[in-house]
């Protein structure tokens, strides 16, 4: 699969997935994955630190590097790359990065299969999303966790935007958070027994999909509220509202009630 569009060139001090094609005494020619297999050139000097003997132990016919962009001449077609000037960490996040817009674009060809889109269209549909996110990956990660409205707002159709969130839904499994609060609920009147049940059947009442809530009894008056959801901020939105829910409906009946984010002293 060739990624990038064919006037697309890399920046000076981008990271790039490449393939070698060619090892010569002096230096590397590869094919830059990203770039619609445009060529990159590694000198020697730039393929290891120190001095390099036989540089065929360092790079090898058809392996997959990651290195970094030094110098970009469109004009003459020309990219000079550093083998050398990127450290472990900075390969396996480029390696991942890449693998994950394989991915992407791979979904991509899903919902264009199913909508009939034409090149053209999809050029612009790529666009917009490249430009809204930055990769390709991350609307789709950003549509799986937030729906179609992510991508509406970054110029994509709500047909589209539809279909590409259903494919992102089928293809990611989105990461989701707990976290807990507690919440201490007191009543004298004569049912306070099932005036507090009510109040914490007010929290459990979650009208936000992918988000539950769980309670868990810690010792008169004290209640644990759990809540799971797609990330923190939706975890803590939920987790205020859900609190909220039970204070009003515990003074609106004449008890009192209390909440904090940690436990503390009864």
């Amino acid at each position: 699969m060739v990624m990038g569009e064919e006037n697309s060139w890399p920046e000076p001090g981008e990271f790039v997935v490449c393939t070698v094609k060619k090892v010569a005494d002096f230096g590397a020619f590869v094919e830059l994955e990203e770039y619609a297999h445009k060529e990159g050139f590694i000198h020697i000097s730039e393929v290891a630190s120190g001095w390099v003997k036989h540089i065929r132990d360092h790079v090898k016919e058809e392996q997959k590097v990651v290195c970094k962009v030094l110098y970009v001449d469109a004009q003459k077609r020309h990219i000079d790359i550093s083998l050398k000037d990127v450290n472990e960490h900075q390969r396996r996040a480029k390696i991942q990065e890449w693998k994950n817009e394989l991915k992407a674009e791979k979904w991509l060809t899903f919902f264009t299969q199913q909508h009939t889109l034409t090149d053209e269209e999809l050029s612009e549909v790529r666009g917009k999303l490249k430009e809204a996110f930055g990769l390709l990956y991350l609307a789709f990660e950003e549509a799986a966790l937030k729906g179609p409205e992510a991508l509406v707002e970054a110029g994509i159709s709500k047909e589209y935007a539809q279909g590409i969130t259903v494919v992102a839904s089928e293809n990611i499994k989105t990461p989701h958070v707990s976290i807990s609060g507690y919440l201490d609920l007191f009543s004298v009147a004569s049912d306070g027994v099932e005036v507090i049940k009510c109040a914490l059947r007010e929290c459990q009442d979650v009208d936000e999909e992918e988000v539950s809530v769980e309670l868990t009894y810690v010792g008169a008056p004290r209640y644990r509220v759990k809540v799971t959801a797609p990330n923190y901020k939706m975890a803590e939105n939920a987790l205020r509202k859900t609190a909220n829910k039970a204070l009003a409906y515990i003074t609106a009946h004449d008890g009192e009630g209390k909440f904090f984010r940690y436990n503390e002293p009864a």
